[in-house]
């Protein structure tokens, strides 16, 4: 902050200073998937906020960095959790070297705080630790005891040694002083006399001088007669230490053979109770992470989102796709009100399709599509997936690097509407959301003509599908029929994607598809003087597509959905146009 602004300054002073702060993209729900929050490190908590304007008002969640877990995910780089207990934060950065910054800086911020560290674990060790440590220590230790003691009663024996010599020494010291108790007790007058008399030859006043001699002749006496006098009990508890020092050695060398004898038993058992543990604590471990698993689906966590690597498999993936689509139906079911085009901007208008750049685009396509859809149902490998009434749809099974994209064949027979009305309901986009219900928003982007639009979609999120948008052009067109005399013209919509504009996909996966709808008008003709009514129309109808969902999502899955969506689409789209053509003029 700037020294200008002594107030905020004045408020630093009691706010701690972020050891570590940013812009991270925070997992919220499965509705609204990644949100940018502002990230701070203070005092050992982690904060998030909703914008780094928002610091001053409160964060909207915190948690302990002491005692959290942080863990870089295996296979997004830019992405690590942080997790307390059942408490996780998803976060992810702009790129590898900015996680990379956040990982080292938490993880050492950690250390520092001594949580995890060694020590620590020395201070506040459980019953668990001090289990382990011991079980450890065995299993790198324990089968040396045999040799260990066995140098240990080396030692042993060797201070017996040292402790027999020592006693022989002192042994022949107390059989000294036995054999001189007889010469000192002969001897002691004479030494007495022989000492005094040497004394007075050089001091004339030797009554003072002969009394410390006889004490001190008195005080060698009394020892040597006292160690003399015990030398021979001392002698017999000599023998009882070394006897009694034998045996034990004896004994502790017998233990070391019968420990030798058990060791390979122990080992085994051992053995057995370490492959007993991995075993509880490999089940311990899997009933955590099926207990987590459970607990997160609910939540719906990133983990369990569209990608290669989401942890949901394919039978919960389908059902949980299964239940959205239930569930749209449903509002659609609901739905009085109908659905208004979002507009954003006045889309612009071409004067001349043919001055337009995607004239040649357009023009390929369409001749192209509209070979395929004439061709007959038996050509090209198609097979038969759904039926109901007049109704058959044929599919083939493609895949374009790894990702289904079925082409889809539909042949239909509707009675009372025309190719035209069906081609007209299908272009327009004052109808697309009334049968298209999985339509979140649509803008048009540009009229290119009359017959020519480029429309934006968004459809709605199906969890745990990534959310999909779309940007293609539609074309409609008159087809002269010169095949069928008995038919008139052919009427077509198609729809391709392209690259028109720099549209952002708002995070969404861009699906791409290339649509053709053939529609041909058949009439019975009428009595003689009566006008043609409805119910001598017949419309028969090829609906073509190739769609490539992009993404990724498991290939049962998006086969599944196909056979249960398609057949419905169709039904919905050819219902609508009845109902909405029933009381109107018939358009030819």
């Amino acid at each position: 902050m700037s020294d200008d602004h002594s107030d905020e300054d004045e408020y630093d002073e009691g706010f701690p200073t972020a050891e570590l702060s940013g812009h991270l993209s925070k997992w919220t729900n499965y509705i609204h998937g990644w949100q940018i929050r502002y990230i701070a490190l203070r005092d050992g908590t982690l904060s998030y906020y909703k914008s780094e304007n928002d610091t001053t008002y409160g964060c909207r969640g915190a948690i302990s960095i002491h005692k959290a877990t942080i863990r870089p995910h295996e296979f997004d780089e830019c992405r690590f959790d942080v997790s307390v207990n059942d408490c996780v934060w998803y976060l992810r950065a702009d790129s590898a070297e900015e996680r990379r910054r956040w990982v080292d800086t938490l993880e050492s911020f950690k250390a520092e705080s001594g949580y995890g560290s060694e020590n620590n674990l020395r201070r506040h060790g459980s019953a668990i630790s001090l289990a382990s440590a011991s079980l450890s220590g065995t299993s790198s230790s324990s089968f040396k005891k045999g040799r260990g003691l066995r140098e240990k009663l080396a030692e042993m024996e060797t201070f017996r040694d040292i402790l027999c010599r020592q006693t022989d020494t002192l042994q022949s010291y107390f059989d000294a002083c036995a054999e001189s108790v007889a010469v000192i007790t002969k001897d002691d007058t004479m030494l007495i006399s022989d000492e005094t008399e040497e004394i007075d030859e050089y001091a004339p006043h030797n009554g003072p001088q002969v009394k410390p001699i006889r004490e001190k002749v008195g005080i060698r006496k009394e020892l040597v007669l006292q160690h003399g006098a015990h030398a021979i009990d001392f002698k017999g508890e000599a023998f009882t230490f070394k006897a009694t020092t034998a045996g034990i050695l004896a004994t502790l060398s017998h233990c070391i053979e019968l420990m030798n004898q058990r060791e390979d038993s122990w080992k085994r058992r051992f053995e057995r109770e370490m492959e007993r543990r991995k075993k509880i604590e490999e089940l311990h471990k899997q009933a955590l992470n099926e207990a987590q698993q459970a607990k997160t689906i609910v939540l719906g966590g990133p983990d369990f989102e569209e990608g290669p690597h989401s942890s949901i498999n394919e039978e919960e993936f389908f059902d949980a796709v299964d239940a959205s689509l239930d569930k749209l139906d449903s509002e659609e079911e609901k739905r009085q009100q109908l659905n208004r085009i979002k507009t954003k901007h006045t889309p612009k208008k071409c004067t001349s399709l043919l001055q337009h750049y995607l004239w040649p685009q357009i023009n390929e396509v369409t001749v192209d599509q509209l070979r395929h859809a004439k061709m007959g149902v038996g050509e090209g490998g198609w097979n038969l997936f759904a039926e109901d009434g007049e109704m058959r749809m044929y599919k083939r099974e493609v895949e374009e690097g790894g990702v289904v994209v079925d082409p889809l064949k539909a042949v239909h027979t509707v009675k009372g509407v025309t190719g035209h009305e069906m081609c007209h309901y299908f272009f327009e986009p004052d109808f697309r959301t009334d049968w298209e219900t999985t339509i979140e928003s649509m803008r048009v982007l540009e009229v290119v003509s009359d017959n020519t639009i480029v429309f934006h979609q968004i459809h709605k999120r199906i969890w745990p599908a990534t959310q999909r948008d779309s940007l293609f052009w539609s074309h409609i067109l008159r087809v002269p029929n010169e095949e069928d005399q008995d038919a008139h013209d052919i009427w077509i919509v198609c729809n391709n994607s392209t690259d028109y504009t720099d549209t952002p996909t708002n995070k969404c996966v861009r699906l791409k598809l290339t649509v053709i709808l053939m529609c041909q008008t058949f009439i019975d003709p009428p009595e003689e003087g009566q006008e043609i009514t409805r119910d001598n129309l017949t419309c028969k109808i090829t609906y073509c597509s190739t769609i490539n969902p992009g993404g990724w999502a498991p290939a049962s899955v998006l086969r599944a959905v196909y056979k249960r969506e398609y057949p419905k689409f169709l039904k919905r789209f050819t219902q609508y146009v009845k109902d909405q053509t029933e009381l109107k003029p018939i358009m030819f």
